[in-house]
């Protein structure tokens, strides 16, 4: 018997004749978790959909042994059959269709003349969910009526059906709370006991070392080393990845804080779904010139739709006055936003910040095209010159500026987004979730970024649920609870307790 479930050998993938992978090698023993790191657009994802036959067999260089046996995966059915199963950061769930659909879907049970067995669907289906401590969800149900948490373990549930032996979970927690990750990673612990093989990529650094045996870091596409998670602190590991030892994750430096520039007054939304609920209550702050203002609050307590109103971009009823410079401004949509000096990098960069399979220059341009407009006519070589410098500006890694943005790293369509939304020059700078999905030396330059644009005079709110990021670069705090403000504390000494404290609306004692 083999000693490696999985080797990886030599493993040489290019686009356009750009090297994505550059002879990376990879092993994984059955029982293990791998932690798979490195910085947006190491390679990381590319790896695993050769792996999993997104790429088929041919379509790149090198081997794969599954189980000692060559593997020439043609397509992700094959290497399901084999075990080796994918769980994507964008699910791959069909929100109209129940739990047990979704767990079955292409691996129906059948009976009597072709038909579907339902009953014995729903009983497996049951299992899995008490099998993944979830024994509350009804598997008739359409996994639309589930948050973000539920429908991840659906999918770990519709992997485990499909007998998987190696499951590769791509950023499984990023849209989770600390609570529903608590669950998954106890999940991951459960599957080893039981021979499960997993390779785990992620950029919270504390949740590899929690679950993982082993780490491989992979940077710009070679292999950097692969070592024990007992060997390797979270500092060793994110020297590995970046090549260069970041000692201040935050680098918040001093700056001047001017008069009061921006004011929303009584922000207030009502729920989509339910009207005669509020989803933010008539809040009201200032913001300063040069200012890093960060909002805190737990999941659902309304800091994207608050940062919506303003924008004038919340899909439901709301209302708010918003002055710039003690005027107020009227903003209606994000177009007068926009033009009124506020922009927005938004919380879901997938559905609201990119245009897909639009160039990622042409992304970049979307916010100001009357820039490089004459007589209606485009000026391209302005445009281009204009792209290129906003690609250096915000190191931004693309084969060419043509090349469609979803063929970006998340981390790179994310500094897309930055480049796109500072091109109008804003006076205030909305950023929600701005590190979402983004690895430790992506984060490192979007906060000195932060730091550049401040120490000019721009100002920034910053929604975050990562407490340490908002204590380590924000120069006041606001906490919403319940859509309503709790808490406004200069960052001066600030404690996470603190600020908890006032999210759960209670007083700390």
């Amino acid at each position: 018997m083999a000693e490696y479930l999985l080797e990886m050998r030599g493993i040489v993938k290019d686009f356009s004749g750009v090297k994505a992978l550059n002879g990376i090698d990879l092993a994984v023993r059955a029982g293990e978790c791998v932690g798979l790191c490195g910085e947006n657009g190491a390679g990381k994802s590319t790896l695993m959909k050769v792996l999993s036959a997104v790429y088929p067999h041919g379509s790149w260089t090198g081997q794969i042994l599954w189980n000692g046996q060559e593997l020439k995966a043609r397509g992700i059915r094959e290497t399901e059959e084999a075990g080796i199963v994918i769980i994507h950061q964008e699910l791959m769930l069909v929100p109209h269709l129940s739990v047990t659909e979704n767990i079955f879907l292409g691996n129906e049970i059948t009976g009597f003349a072709g038909t579907l067995d339902y009953a014995a669907m729903h009983q497996r289906a049951a299992e899995l969910m008490r099998d993944l401590k979830m024994p509350e969800v009804n598997v008739a149900l359409p996994v639309s009526q589930y948050g973000g948490g539920h429908q991840q373990l659906i999918e770990i549930a519709k992997a485990l059906n499909k007998k998987a032996r190696l499951l590769i979970l791509d950023e499984p927690t990023s849209s989770l709370t600390k609570a529903e990750t608590a669950i998954l990673l106890d999940i991951i612990l459960d599957l080893k006991k039981k021979g499960v093989a997993c390779v785990m990529i992620s950029h919270k650094l504390d949740e590899i070392a929690a679950v993982c045996d082993t780490i491989s870091v992979i940077r710009d596409g070679t292999h950097v080393g692969t070592r024990p998670m007992g060997e390797l602190s979270v500092d060793q590991i994110i020297t590995m990845m970046v090549g260069r030892e970041i000692t201040n994750l935050f680098p918040r430096e001093e700056h001047p804080i001017g008069e009061v520039i921006f004011e929303a007054r009584n922000v207030t939304c009502f729920d989509i779904d339910n009207p005669a609920r509020k989803k933010v209550d008539d809040v009201s702050f200032q913001l300063r010139r040069g200012e890093v203002l960060g909002v805190a609050g737990l999941v659902g307590a309304g800091r994207t739709e608050l940062a919506m109103a303003i924008f004038g971009c919340y899909p439901g009823k709301s209302s708010a006055t918003v002055l710039l410079d003690g005027k107020p401004v009227h903003i209606d949509s994000p177009q007068t936003a926009v033009k009124s000096g506020l922009c927005l990098v938004p919380e879901d960069r997938k559905r609201h910040g990119i245009v897909p399979l639009m160039g990622v220059g042409h992304n970049i341009t979307l916010s100001v095209p009357e820039q490089f407009s004459r007589f209606g006519v485009i000026d391209q070589a302005a445009e281009m010159q204009t792209i290129e410098k906003m690609i250096r500006r915000m190191r931004i890694k693309t084969a060419t500026p043509m090349l469609a943005i979803q063929g970006l790293s998340g981390g790179n369509q994310q500094k897309a987004v930055f480049a796109k939304m500072l091109l109008p020059a804003p006076r205030v700078l909305i950023l929600d979730e701005p590190t979402r999905g983004v690895d430790v030396g992506a984060k490192y330059e979007i906060y000195k970024l932060m730091m550049e644009l401040v120490k000019e005079g721009m100002s920034i709110i910053m929604i975050s649920s990562e407490l340490p990021e908002l204590l380590g670069m924000s120069d006041r705090v606001l906490v919403i609870g319940e859509g309503r403000l709790r808490g406004d504390f200069i960052n001066n000494g600030l404690s996470q307790e603190t600020v908890m404290a006032a999210a759960i609306g209670q007083t700390e004692t």
